[in-house]
């Protein structure tokens, strides 16, 4: 039999991202026919305005699934279909970003932790081809006990980086949908299904930290058994 954690990179993580990817953009066009009585970029807006946050604009990117809250100029990106749409799906994924603009500005500790992380991962990131060549020149590196720890941390990085990115992604879609209660916009079956949509985009992340975790795991078995 293979490798377990090379079958799983392989084979295993692949399928369940592909079958959480399907769901969550089945569950984008069902609620996208829900309606709500703002757009996108609206409910945006005033969920900043309400949490006294005044320094952050909302805008219009391109693409699909394009949506994200840039710390770095204080800027809300919505996708087109998001920005300009009044619908379940498109409120959800706006007051989600917002919901990292609420992080930003109170301080969220796995927020600061996370951005901090981002120069050590684009480190990583340019070591991990150089690791990627196979097990004989992965064992070979081991063999300089140094290297191989430097090795294992910069693999180890990404993973660490997706289990961060997890409470952060989770505690953004709860302010989301504690904040579209409470101001009354969703409710019934709308606020239930802001939850699904968020739910199953937080499940791309969940398998995106399950597959750094595997294949962090499956290089450091080659790295350990390239040194004994």
């Amino acid at each position: 039999m293979g490798d377990p954690f090379f079958l799983l990179i392989l084979f295993g993580i692949p399928i369940v991202s592909q079958i959480v990817s399907s769901q969550m953009r089945k569950r984008f066009v069902q609620f996208s026919g829900h309606p709500m009585p703002l757009t996108g970029r609206q409910a945006a807006e005033r969920m900043l305005l309400e949490n006294g946050i005044m320094d952050v604009r909302v805008i219009s990117t391109a693409g699909q699934l394009t949506d994200h809250y840039d710390p770095r100029n204080k800027t809300v990106n919505l996708s087109q279909v998001v920005y300009d749409e009044s619908n379940v799906a498109a409120v959800a994924v706006a007051t989600h970003e917002c919901g990292h603009a609420v992080q930003d500005a109170t301080g969220y500790p796995m927020l600061a932790a996370r951005s901090k992380m981002v120069p050590l991962l684009k480190l990583s990131n340019i070591a991990l081809p150089v690791l990627a060549f196979g097990g004989a020149g992965i064992s070979q590196v081991a063999g300089n006990h140094g290297t191989a720890i430097l090795c294992l941390v910069a693999l180890g990085l990404p993973a660490l980086f997706s289990l961060v990115t997890l409470p952060v992604e989770f505690n953004a879609s709860r302010r989301a949908l504690n904040w579209l209660e409470d101001v009354g916009i969703a409710a019934g079956d709308q606020y239930a299904g802001a939850r699904k949509a968020l739910f199953w985009a937080a499940m791309t992340y969940v398998v995106a930290a399950l597959g750094a975790i595997v294949q962090a795991l499956y290089f450091a078995k080659l790295f350990l058994g390239g040194r004994r």
